[in-house]
């Protein structure tokens, strides 16, 4: 099985077996990393795509093809398992493709892509060419979206698909709406009772994830902490805030066979607190009753990282699941046993960012050595 490890795109993953082979997204491309099986060593073994910092990569399981979306390259797409990559760009309309996502509808694979600026784009030919999906331009309240790092406007930031009909989805807008189609995209309805005015940030929509046995139920990581809703977005319940366990949630997965084991990652505080602190106290944590109560994990993992972790991957295969993390010191930390034990993949990768919380958070001296994942 592959695993992506990235900030954005995708992140969940299923196979026969564990996985062996893991793509990380990082401020200086591609890296693949490879092990001959579950218990093995993991090893580098390849790196593409050098000087582009990817936002997002996307594994497309149908046809096989591998996507990466980056900050200043638009986007690139392999058709051979991540040896040859090629630029993929024509319609789209900004350089920064932040987010990727697929879906299969009425028998056929669609590619979305999400960028920065604010667009939404979608491909029928895998990718060889773009069309933006245009109805977004009609949705109220868009001269409060924003992003406070340069060049202070919106992104894409992520696209989930309802995992019983393809034509609804949900749009989170980093900063400034959560949207929901129920017609592939042609018209859009913001969500938007979960936001109180007092928030810290407006609207700051982080990860979605959708449970596939109830899709009813949908779960939001925010600057603001967690949320849940058990009525398709229509309500929310605000679990926990800016002074939780995990302050500043991003990465987000369920558990394949249970939908109240939750796993969030993220920094303890925000990024202006990293950057006086220099350091983001980071981890990983687990709640089993849905989101209302919580536990940082450790079986190996440091008590707080150093670097945030943007990256939360899970893969999925009969009997079992393994979570995967990437961080801003260039770390890969893996788990085969739903999280319970945990050992560092690799390091000295690069980092592993969106947007510049990298250049908040730089490595500290003297990175620790690879070590197996069991």
């Amino acid at each position: 099985m592959l695993v992506g490890v990235s900030p954005d795109g995708g992140n969940c993953y299923e196979g026969a077996t564990p996985p062996t082979r893991l793509l990380v997204g990082t401020v200086d491309g591609v890296v693949t990393i490879e092990r001959a099986g579950p218990g093995a060593p993991w090893r580098v073994v390849g790196r593409a795509l050098a000087g582009q910092h990817i936002s997002a990569l996307l594994y497309e399981p149908r046809r096989g093809g591998l996507f990466a979306g980056c900050h200043t390259g638009g986007l690139y797409a392999s058709l051979d398992g991540g040896r040859t990559w090629e630029r993929r760009t024509r319609g789209l309309p900004a350089e920064h493709v932040w987010t990727l996502a697929c879906v299969e509808r009425d028998g056929a694979v669609v590619l979305y892509a999400g960028t920065q600026p604010m667009h939404l784009c979608e491909s029928h030919d895998y990718g060889a060419s773009w069309q933006e999906l245009r109805s977004l331009r009609a949705v109220p309240g868009q001269e409060r979206w924003t992003f406070p790092p340069t060049p202070g406007v919106a992104h894409a930031k992520v696209l989930a698909f309802h995992p019983r009909d393809p034509y609804t989805l949900y749009l989170g807008v980093e900063q400034g709406a959560l949207l929901k189609s129920t017609d592939a995209g042609r018209t859009w309805r913001e969500l938007d009772t979960w936001y109180r005015p007092d928030d810290v940030y407006y609207k700051d929509v982080h990860r979605l994830a959708i449970s596939p046995h109830n899709p009813d139920r949908i779960y939001m990581t925010t600057g603001d902490g967690l949320y849940r809703s058990d009525d398709g977005g229509e309500t929310w319940a605000h679990l926990t805030g800016v002074e939780g366990l995990i302050g500043y949630p991003d990465g987000l997965v369920l558990a394949p066979d249970d939908d109240q084991t939750v796993f969030m990652a993220g920094g303890r505080r925000a990024p202006g607190v990293w950057r006086r602190e220099g350091k983001a106290d980071a981890g990983i944590a687990r709640s089993r009753d849905g989101g209302r109560t919580w536990e940082l994990l450790g079986g190996g993992l440091p008590p707080a990282l150093h670097g945030n972790v943007e990256a939360l991957a899970l893969a999925a295969w009969p009997g079992g699941y393994g979570l995967y993390a990437g961080t801003t010191d260039g770390e890969v930390w893996g788990s085969d046993d739903g999280g319970a034990h945990w050992v560092l993949v690799a390091s000295g990768l690069g980092a592993v960012s969106q947007s510049s919380h990298w250049r908040d958070l730089l490595p500290r001296p003297g990175p620790a050595a690879p070590a197996a994942v069991r």
